[in-house]
C-alpha cells in the first residue's frame, strides 16, 4: 500500500501551497521594505536641511553617495557581468539623473524653500514616471482620468500633512529645482526599467533560445 505522500496530486498540492506561502512571505516582506524605504525617505528632507547649515550641497553630496557606495559593495562587492556598451550608457545617464542630478537639485531646492515644499514637489515623481512611461515606453493602461483624479487626490493629501499648522510659502526658485529634480528621478525611472528589461532579454539563462 503506498503512502499518501506517493500520490502526484498530493505532492502537487503540497508544491503549489508552498509556493503561494512563498510568495505571500515575498510580498509581506516586499511591502515592509517599501514601507522601511519611505520612512527613511521622509527624514531625508528634513536631514538635509540641518546639515546645510554647515554643509554646502555638493559635500553633502559626495559624503551621502561615499557612504552609499561603501554600504553596496558591502552589500553586493561582484560587478555586473556580460553588459553590453548600451546598457553601460543607460546605466551612465540613470546615474546621471538619479544619483547626481537629482540630489543636486534637491539639496540646492533646499537651501532656497521650505523642507516641507520640497516634499510635496518631490512627491510629483511618480506623475512624471507616469507620463514617461506612456510616451516612451508605451506601457501601461493609458492615462486616463482616474489616473489625474487619484494623484490629485494624493498631492491634496500630501500637501494637507505637510502644510498642517504652518502658513503655505512659496519660492519660485526652490520650488522649481524641486519639480525639475522629481522630473529628472522620473527619468532615473525609466532609464533603470529600460536597463534591466535590456539585461533581462539579453539573458541566456532567462532566454535560453537566443543563446542557440
Amino acid at each position: 500500500m503506498k503512502h499518501q505522500t506517493d500520490n502526484p496530486i498530493a505532492k502537487a498540492k503540497k508544491a503549489s501551497e508552498t509556493e503561494t506561502q512563498g510568495s505571500r512571505g515575498a510580498a509581506i516582506a516586499g511591502h515592509l521594505a517599501a514601507l522601511a524605504t519611505i520612512l527613511i525617505w521622509g527624514t531625508t528632507f528634513i536631514s538635509t536641511k540641518v546639515l546645510l547649515t554647515g554643509f554646502q550641497p555638493v559635500e553633502i553630496l559626495f559624503f551621502r553617495f561615499v557612504m552609499g557606495f561603501a554600504a553596496l559593495l558591502i552589500v553586493c562587492p561582484r560587478r555586473l557581468k556580460k553588459t553590453t556598451s548600451r546598457q553601460e550608457l543607460i546605466f551612465a545617464a540613470a546615474g546621471l539623473c538619479g544619483v547626481c542630478l537629482y540630489y543636486l537639485l534637491e539639496n540646492v531646492a533646499l537651501t532656497y524653500t521650505l523642507a516641507s515644499n520640497v516634499g510635496v514637489i518631490i512627491s510629483a515623481a511618480p506623475f512624471f514616471t507616469a507620463l514617461l512611461s506612456h510616451f516612451f515606453l508605451k506601457e501601461g493602461e493609458g492615462l486616463r482620468p482616474r489616473f489625474f483624479a487619484g494623484f490629485l487626490t494624493a498631492m491634496i493629501g500630501i500637501g494637507l500633512i505637510s502644510f498642517h499648522g504652518s502658513a503655505l510659502s512659496l519660492n519660485p526658485a526652490g520650488d522649481l529645482l524641486a519639480l525639475l529634480a522629481a522630473f529628472l528621478w522620473a527619468c532615473y525611472s525609466i532609464l533603470t526599467g529600460r536597463a534591466g528589461s535590456e539585461r533581462l532579454s539579453g539573458n541566456p539563462e532567462r532566454h535560453p533560445e537566443k543563446a542557440l
